[in-house]
């Protein structure tokens, strides 16, 4: 993802100094004119605006750890929780910088194509200044102040994205034992099906803004719960091993013992959250 972040810098034209843990790494970086550093102290010196993009939290911490920072912004797009943005906020202010967090929604080939975004969060005259430097990695969209907001967006699509690989995973594993092939089931039927549920996901959240009259939910959650056992027996004689699936029958069931089978699935967003 880094070297995809500096060549799309490159390819605006911006003066762009790298700096990777492994010397020399992504050596097609040097034909297309970027400035290596030597230490991440001589990387943070060559810009006011610092990108940062490692494996995880603490390997930003340990590589600006002791780093003058004073007058820099640092714009940190490595995937993180909430709750890191925010300490690391504090920690980074303490240093001198000003702190933008970021999360990326894009893979490294998506980076500076028209389907690529990143959120960010944090001082929001940081993010005004620099906004139009930062477009070209994918389309900027601030959040917020608050600085662990766009970690937050982030893990939410993220976390939206693996529950619906995880449902196509396990319905592609069905097929699998009849010799079905993969391809002209997934692109006839799970795909264009998918796409369709998605549709209803804008109900969902309205239901949640605003929570429909008792009893009107087109497809009720104790029909639902009665129905899922299916889906579960059915993949057990196929072989399948249901542990991705077993977990929204027992939300079903759960929601429906809280008395409310007369409602949609939207229902079911409450009974996930564990401080009310």
């Amino acid at each position: 993802m880094g070297t995809a972040l500096a060549q799309a810098f490159l390819a605006a034209g911006h003066p762009t100094t790298v700096w990777n843990r492994t010397p020399g790494r992504s050596p097609e970086l040097d034909a297309l004119g970027a400035v290596r550093a030597e230490t991440p102290g001589d990387a943070v010196q060559a810009s006011p605006l610092i990108v940062v993009c490692l494996l995880v939290d603490t390997t930003v911490r340990d590589t600006l750890d002791g780093i003058d920072l004073t007058g820099k912004v640092i714009a940190n797009l490595t995937n993180s929780t909430p709750d890191q943005a925010r300490v690391l906020e504090t920690t980074l202010s303490a240093q001198g910088a000003t702190y933008l967090d970021g999360g990326i929604m894009a893979v490294p080939v998506m980076i500076g194509g028209p389907a690529a975004f990143i959120f960010y969060s944090g001082d929001s005259a940081a993010y005004e200044r620099h906004q139009a430097d930062l477009a070209p990695l994918a389309r900027p969209v601030y959040v917020g102040k608050d600085a662990g907001l766009a970690a937050l967006y982030d893990i939410a699509l993220l976390s939206g994205m693996y529950g619906m690989f995880a449902g196509a995973q396990h319905s592609l594993a069905l097929m699998q034992g009849e010799e079905i092939p993969a391809v002209d089931f997934a692109e006839k039927f799970l795909i264009p099906w998918l796409t369709a549920m998605l549709g209803t996901v804008s109900g969902m959240a309205s239901d949640l803004d605003n929570p429909p009259a008792p009893g009107t939910a087109g497809s009720n959650l104790a029909m639902q719960a009665a129905a899922f056992d299916n889906l579960i027996d059915a993949a057990v004689a196929q072989g399948v091993d249901p542990t991705l699936l077993a977990p929204v029958g027992d939300v079903l069931n759960k929601a429906v013992a809280a008395g409310h089978g007369d409602e949609d699935l939207a229902a079911m967003v409450h009974l996930l959250k564990t401080n009310g």
